[in-house]
Order: C-alpha cells, then sequence, then structure tokens
C-alpha cells in the first residue's frame, strides 16, 4: 500500500494545507496552490488535458471551507470560491508534496 495521511490539518492563520504522512513526513502546501491542482473536469480539459484554471485566476485569499473524506482514498475540499468537484487522491497530494519538495531542494 501507498503512502496515507496520518493527519490533515487547514491551517487558515498562515493559508497552509498541513499534512502528516504514513511514512513520517509532515508537509505544508499552500492553499492556492492545492486550489490550483485540482484535478477535476472543470479544472482539466478531459479531452487535452490541458489545464483551464491557471493559478492568476484563483484569489490569494483562498481558503477550504469544508475538508472531507471521499472513501479511504482521497480528500475533497469545498472552496472558499465555491468550487466543489475535485477530489484528491492521497497519490496525487503525496506527489505535490513531493513535487514541492524537490523545487525546495533545488
Amino acid at each position: 500500500m501507498s503512502v496515507v495521511p496520518t493527519a490533515l490539518r487547514a491551517l487558515k492563520d498562515v493559508g497552509m494545507l498541513e499534512i502528516a504522512w504514513s511514512d513520517g513526513a509532515t508537509y505544508r502546501l499552500p492553499f492556492k496552490l492545492v486550489r490550483v491542482e485540482c484535478p477535476c473536469a472543470q479544472c482539466i480539459h478531459e479531452i487535452t488535458g490541458e489545464r483551464m484554471v491557471r493559478a492568476e485566476m484563483i484569489p490569494d485569499d483562498i481558503h477550504p471551507v469544508e475538508l472531507g473524506y471521499s472513501g479511504n482514498y482521497a480528500l475533497k475540499v469545498v472552496w472558499s470560491d465555491a468550487h466543489a468537484s475535485g477530489i484528491y487522491t492521497w497519490e496525487r497530494l503525496h506527489g505535490i508534496c513531493s513535487h514541492l519538495q524537490a523545487v525546495r531542494v533545488a
């Protein structure tokens, strides 16, 4: 089985989603980054795979108004811009965390 979250927290005062993983790592992802990375069909064209929502289209003060689980495999987020159709699998979230870590190290 892949790495799964052991804890999730929306840290609104710093604008971050904190995720603790079963491998012992803990990451903080900016809310705006998570919103921009939404994998739903409204944000990514179903045929071409082109991202249709860009960072400049998302308000800087974006934040989750509701977090919930989708089964035992994903996070469902209702955002302050009323977007609520994205389901972030644990694999996708961990990939965002790993990418952010790689960018910070480089």
